[in-house]
């Protein structure tokens, strides 16, 4: 079960092999209490430690599916349900270092039921999560 912050503590992880790391991830809860279609994701933005990562050069990973920030846009039929995670993947050389770090997100969401002066909505968020594995 997800937790009832939008950035989730598992999931927070380095990615690649020890010695090559590639990048990390970091587990989102989607925050709309509807959900609502991919292409409705105008990005995702990721900091970690004052450290922007933009949403056009993260992936997005949806029930084992990978999106790049253009394929979103299409992705018209891919409907993000309410309480559902995603795995925003952050290519970053040699990954991040072990121990805690401040995360933020800040999501820029369309909703097809706001006048268009109104979007997109941002979603901001922050916290402090660990890193643990070797």
């Amino acid at each position: 079960m997800p937790e009832r912050s939008i950035i989730q503590s598992s999931g927070f992880a380095n990615t690649g092999e020890r010695d090559r790391r590639s990048g990390f991830t970091l587990r989102l809860r989607q925050p709309n209490y509807r959900g609502l279609c991919l292409s409705l994701v105008e990005g995702i933005d990721i900091c970690v430690d004052g450290e922007t990562y933009p949403a056009e050069g993260n992936f997005i990973m949806l029930r084992g599916k990978s999106f790049t920030h253009a394929d979103m846009a299409n992705a018209t039929q891919i409907r993000w349900a309410m309480g559902e995670c995603v795995e925003v993947i952050v290519p970053k050389a040699a990954g991040l270092k072990i121990g805690v770090h401040e995360v933020g997100c800040i999501m820029r969401l369309r909703h097809p039921y706001f006048p268009p002066q109104f979007q997109p909505a941002f979603v901001r968020e922050s916290r402090h999560i660990t890193i643990i594995q070797p």
